[in-house]
């Protein structure tokens, strides 16, 4: 991956994430963790790959952020020093449920074993 896009990436994780504790008011997105951000090479999109404390909300969440989203570039644009900020579109991260399912398998067979 290219070096400038990789920068942008980690530098608009740590942005969104103080946007979001210390800019959004709606309580939907109050608990709500970045986890990664992808930016296409040409700098247009960007998919924001998230976690929320709430899974009874995520639908909630998500439609929240999606519909912030616009606010959100107008403050990274204030904040970074990038000619065009990237649309963003926030994406639910399920690698860490997929983590933990896989985790819990393992566990499972080792207790198998032990018995």
């Amino acid at each position: 991956m290219n070096l400038k896009i990789e920068r942008l990436n980690n530098t608009m994780m740590r942005e969104i994430s103080m946007i979001l504790q210390t800019e959004i008011k709606d309580s939907d997105i109050r608990f709500v963790t970045v986890t990664a951000v992808k930016t296409t090479s040409d700098l247009s999109y960007s998919k924001v790959y998230v976690t929320c404390l709430n899974d009874e909300k995520r639908k909630d969440t998500m439609k929240a952020l999606n519909n912030a989203s616009g606010f959100i570039r107008k403050i990274l644009a204030e904040r970074i020093e990038v000619r065009h900020i990237p649309k963003l579109e926030f994406v639910f991260d399920e690698s860490i449920e997929y983590g933990n399912k896989i985790e819990a398998k393992i566990k499972e067979i080792h207790e198998e074993k032990d018995n």
